[in-house]
């Protein structure tokens, strides 16, 4: 049985926060640096986010001003204790939070909570010793954006590209692209909507393994950048920089698509234990 310490949690998740806000997914700054666009204004646009991100990694400054709700999942294996683990991944929200702007608030009231917790945490049981945490930054402006679609059966791949595409639109400037698209398909209605978060979790040009899945990943991003969107809705062809589809099986009268869209300053890291 493997026993880890609380306080060692705190210390590295703590740390994990603060370099994560400070300095966004570099798949993302790659593509935008290295962008083909026949869009002058396309290319100042990619050209300014990768500047900004510049500065924010030189001068330890926070690379967007939404620092965002903070998301964890947690992978613990069931010969793996650690007393107070759920404490320990608040309080580090809260240290880490501590210059940050705080952005959760009670729904009804909206007072804020002023130190940006409760943090959403997801867990996933597993066989062994083992701790990951993995930690998400996840901004209003893309979250606002993301949509569950109930569909059936009979509306089969068709149904889950329009869906898709429909999030994409409707999102627009509001989702500050290019994105990185999460669908998570199958299911129930909390379950699609996890997966659709997990699937931004995935790095960028890394399609799904299964190969039916990973066709549908290119059919629908080809169909998304041919929205014409582009970089900070300038217009352009770089919508979105990748999309990521998770699945799990679902009731056989059921469908459900969900659709988490996540802007340009996409906040991730994991640490194991």
């Amino acid at each position: 049985m493997k026993r880890i310490d609380a306080e060692i949690v705190k210390q590295k998740l703590t740390e994990l926060i603060t370099d994560c806000l400070i300095s966004p997914d570099k798949a993302v700054t790659d593509a935008l640096e290295n962008i083909n666009t026949d869009s002058a204004l396309e290319k100042t646009a990619a050209a300014l986010i990768v500047e900004n991100n510049r500065i924010a990694e030189e001068k330890r400054l926070y690379c967007c001003q939404d620092t965002g709700q903070a998301v964890f999942f947690v992978k613990l294996g069931d010969e793996t204790v650690c007393p107070g683990l759920e404490d320990a991944i608040q309080s580090a929200v809260r240290e880490a939070y501590k210059t940050a702007r705080k952005s959760v608030a009670d729904p009804i009231t909206r007072k804020n909570t002023g130190d940006n917790t409760p943090a959403i945490i997801e867990y996933f049981i597993e066989r062994g010793e083992c701790l990951e945490i993995t930690y998400l930054a996840k901004g209003a402006g893309s979250e606002n954006m993301s949509r569950l679609y109930m569909l059936t059966p009979a509306d089969g791949e068709t149904g889950i590209i329009n869906s898709v595409v429909d999030a994409v639109e409707r999102g627009g400037k509001n989702a500050c692209p290019p994105l990185v698209v999460g669908v998570g398909i199958g299911g129930v209605t909390e379950s699609a909507c996890m997966l659709s978060k997990r699937a931004l979790l995935r790095p960028i040009g890394q399609n799904n393994s299964r190969a039916d899945i990973a066709l549908l990943e290119k059919e629908i991003l080809k169909r998304v950048n041919a929205l014409g969107i582009g970089v900070a809705a300038l217009g352009g062809g770089l919508t979105a920089l990748a999309v990521n589809i998770e699945t799990a099986p679902t009731h056989i009268g059921m469908l459900p698509v969900a659709v988490n869209l996540q802007c340009h300053s996409l906040r991730h890291g994991s640490v194991k234990f």
